[in-house]
């Protein structure tokens, strides 16, 4: 499969939908490239840890990646643009950036490919009243149109759409020529984007209305942690009891060279 550029998403608009994924590790980033899923979200941070990006990108040379610039680390321009760049050699096809529209604006004057977020921006929520759906009322339709707007004149891309009516989504997204990456936003998005941990089914946490959950993966890895409580359990009885390690798991040495060696150390 060959990997889009952003050419080809470009054209992709109106014509076909998109499919987007956040992975966490190289192995969901390999899964998904083998499903042929689009494009890739990978972040600098996750859950407070840093993110494995390079393994991601690595899993998943043939997939459009886009890497996320933490949030609330980078203090002016430079700072952002420097790390946007360190992130752009390690192969990063756009950069989502949560910072302002100047610095969109400063990024997009170098020709880095950038992604805004409109709607619910969960760590801006407070300014929404919430972690709750934005642009149900005119006047906050009206909000996100207008900061759509704002990424585009930016020199943006795209812009993540999340938890907007999907009647605001499909309107604003007839009169833009960024991409629309829509979560929980609607099918007439350009681009349908989930969480590999939704998809999978291990989120310990909410599971959002707007995600669809395919697999149980979390009853699967409690099962597996328990199964490995037993079989770190087995092998501590094991030694306690004698029963490892055996024969079998043994390395022996020829008598000869036993001999020797035993006549060695007593002559020490």
């Amino acid at each position: 499969m060959a990997k889009l550029t952003l050419k080809d998403l470009f054209e992709t608009k109106g014509k076909r939908h998109l499919t987007q994924v956040f992975v966490r590790t190289p192995n969901e980033a390999s899964a998904c490239e083998e499903a042929g899923i689009d494009m890739l979200v990978a972040s600098e941070l996750h859950d407070g840890q840093s993110s494995d990006y390079v393994g991601i990108r690595k899993a998943a040379p043939n997939t459009f990646l886009t890497i996320g610039l933490a949030i609330n680390k980078y203090a002016g321009h430079d700072e952002v643009l420097r790390n946007a760049y360190r992130l752009m050699g390690v192969g990063a096809d756009t950069l989502y950036c949560g910072y302002g529209i100047d610095t969109v604006h400063a990024l997009a004057s170098e020709h880095i490919p950038v992604v805004g977020h409109v709607g619910l921006v969960p760590y801006r929520n407070s300014w929404f009243g919430g972690m709750k759906a934005v642009g149900k009322t005119s006047a906050e339709a009206l909000k996100v149109w207008e900061l759509t707007k704002r990424y585009e004149d930016a020199g943006a891309v795209g812009v993540e759409m999340e938890v907007v009516p999907s009647q605001v989504a499909s309107e604003i997204c007839k009169h833009t020529k960024m991409l629309i990456i829509g979560m929980g936003a609607g099918l007439n998005c350009d681009v349908q984007y989930l969480f590999a941990t939704d998809i999978l089914g291990d989120n310990e946490g909410h599971v959002p209305r707007h995600s669809k959950v395919y697999r149980d993966f979390r009853s699967e890895y409690h099962r597996l942690h328990r199964e490995s409580v037993s079989a770190f359990k087995e092998f501590r009885s094991d030694v306690l009891t004698g029963a490892y390690p055996k024969k079998e798991n043994e390395v022996s040495i020829e008598k000869s060279e036993l001999d020797e060696f035993l006549k060695a150390i007593k002559s020490k």
